[in-house]
């Protein structure tokens, strides 16, 4: 493709910048495999983009319409939206955290490592080598530590203020799940389901009209929201929360942190009780 990938380090020296067209990944390893697993990410970076516009048509339909997608971020893709059928959603809603999580097995797969992560415009998949922990930083303050012995190795946050579109007005909803596919996904329809249907609070435009290749097609997404009093702030949380609470009954999450307004809302707190402003471990922004 034209402009192709681009490599570099970033000025710190350790972490590799892997950009192309609309991916962009801050990559960073530790252990005695890191200068493999780094060359390793940049050669899987290099025709990642190729084989997702390859199914793009596919991948910006609702989930279940169509054949399945081929290749394997694809596939991830669609696997990580389908528990979400039947309500609207289609594979694009995990592209970020599939994107990544797949630089990672391959980084992974190159040499030992004890901490490893590709952040990808914030939607994080994780490595943790037995006894390792790290930090991910959450949008709108604090931190959760990670631990290499629980099921988390994926971050996501979504919102209407995102890079996104959102069809809801959460500020930011941040997911824990045990990939960052998953955890995208879910964070995508949670802050989706974070609303309030047909206030003159919240203005909205179709999709199209911001972004005429959006796989939102003519969708209402969220421009604006007017202040909210905390009464309503409260009543969109809890129709997000409910979704949440739902993904982590079903095991699709371990844990997701809802923030509107100045209020917030948890589930899985024993996933993040660990929550910190300040840390002295590694940490990740997610």
């Amino acid at each position: 493709m034209a402009g192709g990938p681009q490599i570099s380090f970033l000025p710190d020296g350790r972490r590799l910048h892997l950009h192309h067209g609309p991916i962009d990944l801050i990559v960073e390893a530790r252990g005695a495999g890191r200068e493999a697993a780094l060359a390793a990410a940049a050669r899987r970076f290099g025709t990642i983009l190729e084989e997702l516009v390859a199914e793009l048509e596919l991948l910006r339909a609702p989930v279940g319409e169509g054949l399945p997608p081929r290749g394997a971020v694809a596939r991830e893709m669609a696997a990580a939206v389908a528990p979400f059928a039947p309500a609207f959603v289609t594979p694009m809603a995990a592209v970020a955290g599939a994107v990544a999580d797949e630089i990672l097995r391959a980084m992974v797969a190159a040499g030992p490592l004890r901490r490893a992560w590709v952040n990808n415009g914030g939607d994080v998949a994780l490595h943790l080598a037995p006894g390792e922990e790290m930090t991910a930083a959450m949008a709108g303050g604090g931190r959760i530590r990670i631990h290499a012995a629980g099921a988390v190795r994926g971050v996501a946050t979504s919102g209407w203020r995102g890079r996104s579109h959102s069809l809801g007005i959460a500020d930011a909803v941040t997911v824990l799940a045990g990939s960052a596919a998953r955890a995208d996904a879910a964070a995508t329809m949670i802050a989706n389901a974070v609303d309030l249907p047909g206030s003159p609070k919240v203005r909205r435009r179709p999709a199209r009209d911001l972004s005429p290749d959006s796989d939102l097609g003519g969708r209402p997404v969220t421009v604006d929201v007017a202040p909210l009093s905390g009464a309503e702030a409260a009543a969109a949380l809890a129709r997000g929360l409910a979704l949440a609470e739902d993904c982590r009954r079903r095991g699709l999450i371990e844990a997701a942190f809802l923030a509107l307004s100045g209020q917030a809302r948890v589930t899985g707190a024993a996933q993040i009780a660990e929550i910190t402003e300040t840390t002295s471990k590694e940490s990740v922004d997610a």
